[in-house]
């Protein structure tokens, strides 16, 4: 009989959930605090605390998250419930330390448009991590899977909905400079954050209507090593059955797609739009299906 408490972790998203809540803590610190801007979620209702009485960001927001660790250990499941504890603990922790010991002083504050966009991408990346390894660092974090999970919402647009009114809040201690600066920060993050859960490899979907489709699909075949799939469809005008052909091929490959097209047949329709996630041979599976390696 296997143990009651088996949990499926991995090693390696531990490492990855400290890293990615080391960068989010430099961000705070360095970018938010240093220079005075405001954050959203239950980083920014720390920042509050201690921007009004002095508290430590480190201990509150341990202490704002202890009821959220129930909720996240039940319905989110143990898996995350255990990583949303590192996360959570490995933030504070880090702060603690950067706080005290960072020989750092990052004050960009006579350029404050700077000094936000690297907040927002700093706080973006780490936060974009955790989530990636199946993480949180409490509070919205955990909120915004939530919403992900039973509304679809994207996590972006949960922490834009939420912080907007921790930032409203954050009016009780700083100007409306500050204030709107933090909203550029908050708003950057969230598009780091969407980006990152997109998919690390994205492309371009190519579908194309043409009388030599099968001359293009043999040229894609030949000199792009990418497969196509034939779609029927109907023309809306003529009423007449033809051929779509679709074919997926790296950003990179859009100029030399579209030539090869277009050398074989000038009138070809071509239309371009992104994908993302997109998994499997040519991507992140070679023709023996063995997992591509990054370099």
């Amino acid at each position: 009989m296997a143990p009651p408490f088996q949990f499926p972790i991995r090693i390696q998203n531990i490492i990855w959930i400290l890293i990615g809540s080391f960068i989010f803590a430099f961000g705070i610190y360095h970018f938010n605090v240093q220079n005075e801007l405001a954050e959203g979620g239950f980083t920014g209702i720390t920042l509050i605390l201690k921007g009004l009485f002095g508290f430590s960001p480190s201990v509150t927001n341990l202490l704002l998250n202890i009821p959220l660790f129930l909720v996240s250990y039940k319905l989110l499941g143990r898996t995350t419930f255990v990583y949303t504890l590192i996360g959570t603990f490995s933030f504070s922790i880090w702060y603690g330390l950067i706080a005290k010991y960072s020989p750092l002083e990052i004050f960009l504050k006579d350029d404050m448009v700077l000094a936000a966009l690297f907040a927002g991408v700093f706080i973006g990346v780490g936060l974009g991590i955790i989530f990636n390894n199946g993480g949180t660092t409490g509070g919205v974090d955990i909120i915004a899977r939530l919403t992900k999970r039973y509304f679809g919402w994207s996590i972006g647009r949960t922490f834009m909905v939420f912080d907007f009114f921790v930032i409203v809040a954050s009016l009780s201690y700083l100007d409306y400079k500050q204030a709107m600066y933090t909203l550029l920060a908050v708003y950057v993050g969230a598009r780091v954050i969407d980006w990152m859960q997109e998919g690390t490899y994205a492309g371009k979907a190519a579908m194309i209507i043409s009388d030599q489709r099968t001359e293009i699909a043999d040229g894609i075949h030949a000199t792009m090593n990418r497969g196509t799939t034939r779609l029927i469809a109907k023309g809306g005008y003529s009423g007449r059955d033809l051929e779509v052909l679709y074919v997926v091929v790296a950003r990179n490959e859009i100029t030399r797609l579209k030539t090869l097209v277009k050398s074989i047949d000038q009138h070809a329709f071509i239309t371009l739009h992104d994908v993302y996630e997109v998994t499997g041979e040519g991507f992140t599976f070679d023709e023996n299906r063995v997992p591509i390696k990054e370099t």
